[in-house]
């Protein structure tokens, strides 16, 4: 049976369905294996990714409090700690709790990271570079991105423990508070580009980034993407001196190091859509080639600055993230849509 090629098949992987052709291999065969090879790749990019912003956030807080932070491990400046933090968590045992539902707190973090690894399906790294170039792509990133909170939720009720159920409905409280403002901000440059498609919206700020027009909406959403990622100033569900790190307090071993991979994910995530929607996605100067490293060079300066206000602001209380979130941002919010829809219309 000859293999029939997908309309919608990974730009790159061609070779891979002439191969198939020649050999006459069937093509859901060769569908299974395209699908194998892009997980792979993104789980590959993932772990790399991660282990380097472990390792960078380490050395950014240590300049930040005047310590050298990792130096030994490696070689230069301690570049291997990552790795071998990584090679001790999974020689670390796996320790379930007595009195916890065994099947809840499995899968738990298994929901957290196939969130996080499903949102990589639709951002585009660079012009073809993208794994699905969905019509819904916004729509698609923040409906499978509401799956974490689940899993958080999972986590800690399944642990039997009192801290751990304690920052599983915190999170729970801020995912929601703040995804509202954070997807009302996106609208903006929607409206814009008058498209979901992640590569469309790229396509239109070729002359104008959108941060120009969007300069309100995009201080929204980062603001929002922090609380949404749990980091300071809004890392309440996971307060150590309150909760000794929250919904993963029972969690050892490769399951703590899965919460902790899916929480960097996360964070490249929102940067990543960020960067497209607002700071002109691949564009840059040079020639195409240098796309990819355009994406990543302004993705992970928003990264830069998101680990430099965790070592910069404290920790706000839980009454003042939710008087931020419901009776700052969210009105900021609708206020930039209603602005650029009347704009829109006029113009």
């Amino acid at each position: 049976m000859i293999p029939v090629p997908s309309a919608h098949h990974v730009r790159g992987l061609d070779w891979l369905y002439a191969a198939a052709a020649a050999w006459g291999v069937p093509w859901l065969a060769v569908e299974l294996v395209e699908m194998l090879v892009v997980v792979s790749v993104i789980i590959g990019f993932i772990s790399v990714a991660a282990m380097f912003l472990i390792w960078w956030e380490r050395k950014i807080s240590a300049h930040i409090q005047a310590r050298f932070g990792p130096m030994r491990v490696g070689g230069w400046h301690g570049w291997a700690q990552s790795i071998a933090d990584g090679i001790k968590l999974l020689l670390k045992e796996d320790i379930i709790p007595r009195g916890a539902d065994r099947a809840v707190f499995i899968l738990a973090p298994m929901v957290v990271f196939a969130s996080a690894l499903a949102a990589y399906v639709v951002l585009p790294f660079g012009p073809g570079l993208i794994v699905k170039d969905l019509n819904i792509g916004i729509l698609y990133i923040i409906a499978i991105s509401s799956l974490t909170v689940l899993g958080i939720i999972m986590a800690g009720w399944s642990s039997n423990n009192k801290y751990a159920t304690l920052g599983a409905m915190r999170s729970a409280a801020q995912t929601i508070s703040y995804e509202v403002p954070l997807v009302v901000s996106l609208l903006g440059p929607i409206i814009l580009a008058q498209s979901l498609s992640m590569t469309k919206i790229v396509e239109a700020q070729r002359h104008l980034w959108f941060i120009v027009p969007q300069l309100v909406a995009f201080l929204t959403y980062f603001t929002c993407a922090l609380a949404e990622t749990n980091r300071l100033p809004f890392d309440i569900p996971e307060a150590e001196s309150e909760l000794v790190a929250g919904f993963h307090v029972e969690y050892s071993g490769m399951r703590f190091a899965i919460f902790f991979l899916a929480e960097y994910a996360n964070m490249f995530t929102v940067c990543a859509i960020g960067t497209t929607l607002f700071l002109g996605g691949w564009a840059g100067l040079g020639p195409e080639a240098l796309a990819p490293f355009w994406f990543l060079g302004k993705t992970f300066f928003l990264l830069f600055v998101m680990l430099w206000l965790r070592w910069t602001l404290a920790r706000l209380r839980v009454d003042q993230l939710m008087h931020l979130g419901w009776k700052v941002l969210l009105p900021i919010a609708f206020a930039n849509l209603i602005v650029t829809g009347v704009a829109v219309l006029l113009v």
